[in-house]
């Protein structure tokens, strides 16, 4: 069964002492917060009506961290489907970012379960810089496909 939702997202890459390096994120809250190893993702978002995956690509790296990723042509990366059925669509973008300055919006969630209470927590609490081989470890299964296509495409 699938979600029916698609998302877009951004991988942005940098090139440190020769090597290149991706830019992924850790999603906050309770669920993700003891996880890891497995856990990261792309910056991303759901695709809204009227809105181009490319744009929502653009929009999320800015709503995840808080800044706007470096203007100039993506390098598309092709689309995936994640276990839930979720089909991701990505683009890549050579630049910098400084992980110390991530500024993410927050969601709302009923926290602990069945208590009542609503609290806030970021969409993104870190983001960090891997080179590709942590990168795949780091990352979601099914996203590990972007930084292969990356390599392909780019390095």
């Amino acid at each position: 069964m699938t979600s029916g939702k698609e998302s877009a997202g951004l991988l942005l890459y940098r090139i440190r002492d020769g090597r290149p390096e991706v830019l992924l994120v850790h999603p906050g809250g309770p669920f993700w917060r003891r996880r890891d190893e497995g856990a990261w993702s792309i910056p991303k978002g759901e695709i809204e009506p009227g809105e181009t995956p490319a744009e929502v690509a653009r929009r999320e790296f800015h709503e995840e961290l808080g800044q706007w990723p470096p203007d100039g042509e993506l390098t598309p990366l092709g689309s995936i489907r994640q276990a839930g059925g979720k089909v991701v669509h990505a683009w890549a973008a050579e630049g910098d970012f400084d992980i110390e300055r991530v500024e993410s919006v927050s969601f709302e969630l009923e926290w602990p379960p069945r208590s009542g209470r609503t609290q806030q927590f970021p969409e993104v609490d870190k983001a960090g810089w891997f080179d590709l081989d942590a990168g795949r470890r780091m990352i979601l299964a099914a996203q590990k496909t972007f930084i292969d296509r990356l390599e392909e495409a780019r390095l």
